[in-house]
């Protein structure tokens, strides 16, 4: 009888260790089959840390308006006589540009001119007699009375003749022609265009914000697309001294120096203003940059990769920006210089992932990036 139960307790206990060994024996394989699959290494681009000099900047966009400019027109109507201009020329103020047929208000104004000179004659003459009491003290001041009005009336001709010439009203460049000799043109009806292009302004507009750290002469600089990489210097010269209640923006005005022309009228520019002083920070490319609602972070290259000694690890670190410029973005903590972080490859990476770091077809991150034609 002692002898069957000793078996069956064994027997028992051989099926019980028998299955604990399978169960560790599972357990083992499913983790390492999940250990070979759950992390693999991956490829990323890296870019170390660098401290600049850094300053703020606020910018905008904007658009080039002449100092002058004008579309020319006269103000009566009339047939074109002559042109002395082509267009596209230089001018000078008061030069003339076109004239209207004048003939008649010619003829006019010397019939009045010889009104006039008649009554200069009669007043003379009148003077004359009455020194001698041979006329009174009343014709002589009908006389004076009458030169007056005749000088008045070719003064008026004399502004009638002139309004059939069209002149330059102040230096610049002309734009195309839009009138034909003999054309009759009616009151009001655009000639050319007139621009003066040196200066220019440049009109934009900034947050209310930005009140506090602008002031009339602070200098600026501006960019159009049509010149990649030059960059055009200038100086404010009004801010506005009422904020749109719209959009509470501020517009700002800003002259700046078109000594070669280069600049036109419309043209569309970026607007830099550098504000406060020159700070040693932590630069990084903007694509580092993970940006989340709970906060903004990167990932550092920091040590070999737990149970992978063939490869890097990373870590998360959260981070605060500063200011953007060009390709780069400011740190203010979270990073300090030297430090390798990821800027490419970043979203499919976490606390400890391995990574293979491959940095030879990484664009450089520049300040102000050039714009090239594709």
């Amino acid at each position: 009888m002692i002898k069957r139960m000793v078996i069956m307790l064994l027997a028992t206990g051989a099926v019980f260790g028998g299955l604990y060994w399978f169960q560790n024996f599972k357990a083992g394989i499913i983790q390492k089959v999940m250990a070979s699959m759950s992390n693999p290494a991956q490829t990323v681009s890296t870019a170390v840390a660098a401290q600049t000099d850094w300053q703020d900047k606020l910018e905008a966009v904007g658009s080039f308006t002449a100092v002058n400019g004008a579309d020319l027109a006269l103000e009566v109507s009339g047939i074109v006589q002559k042109i002395s201009f082509n267009s596209g020329d230089t001018v000078t103020t008061g030069q003339t540009l076109l004239e209207l047929d004048a003939q008649e208000d010619i003829a006019k104004l010397a019939s009045l001119q010889a009104t006039l000179d008649n009554y200069h004659i009669t007043l003379e003459r009148d003077k004359a007699q009455a020194a001698i009491k041979a006329v009174s003290q009343a014709t002589v001041d009908t006389d004076i009375a009458n030169v007056k009005n005749a000088q008045a009336l070719v003064d008026q001709q004399k502004a009638v003749v002139g309004q059939k010439t069209l002149k330059a009203p102040f230096d610049g460049r002309l734009g195309i022609r839009s009138a034909n000799l003999g054309e009759y043109l009616t009151a009001g009806t655009s000639v050319v265009t007139l621009q003066a292009l040196d200066p220019l302004y440049v009109d934009f507009y900034l947050p209310q914000q930005a009140l506090s750290r602008l002031k009339v002469g602070q200098d600026i600089t501006a960019t159009v697309d049509v010149y990649p990489g030059r960059t055009f210097t200038g100086q404010i010269s009004a801010i506005n001294p009422k904020v749109d209640s719209t959009s509470r923006n501020v517009q700002v005005r800003a002259t700046v120096k078109n000594a070669d022309e280069a600049l036109l009228p419309g043209m569309f520019a970026r607007v830099n203003i550098s504000v406060g002083t020159v700070q040693q920070l932590v630069t990084l490319p903007q694509t580092a940059i993970i940006y989340n609602p709970y906060g903004d972070s990167v990932f550092v290259v920091d040590g070999k990769a737990q149970g992978d000694p063939q490869h890097d690890a990373v870590r998360q670190v959260f981070v605060k920006t500063g200011g953007v410029r060009g390709d780069n973005v400011a740190i203010t903590s979270g990073v300090k210089a030297g430090d390798q972080v990821v800027i490419a490859g970043a979203l499919k990476l976490r606390n400890g992932s391995p990574v293979i770091v491959d940095n030879s077809k990484v664009p450089p991150a520049e300040d102000a990036p050039a714009v090239t034609d594709q």
